[in-house]
């Protein structure tokens, strides 16, 4: 009998990347009312901030199921649609300049995704996302706030 011997660093290494290369490949598609053509979980996730981008409420509206939560560090704990559009849109729509998605892991009904995002004012923040879909809908989004910031973004300490 042969006997082999691995470091535990290498086996939580080589586990690591058997995770992250598990969660990066490409799911089936989900049900979805665009088109009449079925997106998959990335394309859904794109379609999402991409609708931020378009500085109107009503393609984000139509991605966020009616049971949709919102939570962050900044005191959003599981808030709705509405309180959502209130705080959230509507204090952020005319920062935000546009999202660089630099690292998009999509499961089978959720995903996270790093991004980048541009203000307006030629400023720049990191964040990080994880979403839960269902029926081509958000059901809930928790956002991590990058760097050391303060709410609403880290536009608002002037860090770039």
């Amino acid at each position: 009998m042969t006997k082999v011997s691995m470091l535990r660093r290498n086996l939580l290494a080589t586990g690591a990347c058997a995770l992250v290369g598990a969660v990066s490949l490409p799911r089936s598609a989900s049900a979805s009312a665009f088109g009449g053509r079925n997106l998959t979980t990335e394309e859904i996730v794109r379609k999402w901030y991409a609708a931020w981008e378009q500085k109107d409420w009503g393609p984000v509206d139509s991605l966020l199921a009616d049971n949709f939560t919102f939570t962050s560090a900044a005191g959003d704990d599981h808030i709705g649609k509405s309180t959502f559009k209130e705080r959230c849109w509507k204090t952020q729509i005319n920062f935000i300049g546009h999202f660089d998605l630099e690292r998009v892991a999509a499961g089978r009904q959720d995903a996270f995704v790093k991004y980048l995002c541009y203000t307006k004012d030629g400023k720049s923040f990191r964040n990080v996302e994880y979403l839960r879909i269902k029926n081509a809908q958000l059901e809930s989004l928790e956002c991590y706030f990058g760097a050391e910031s303060s709410f609403p973004s880290a536009v608002s300490t002037g860090q770039k």
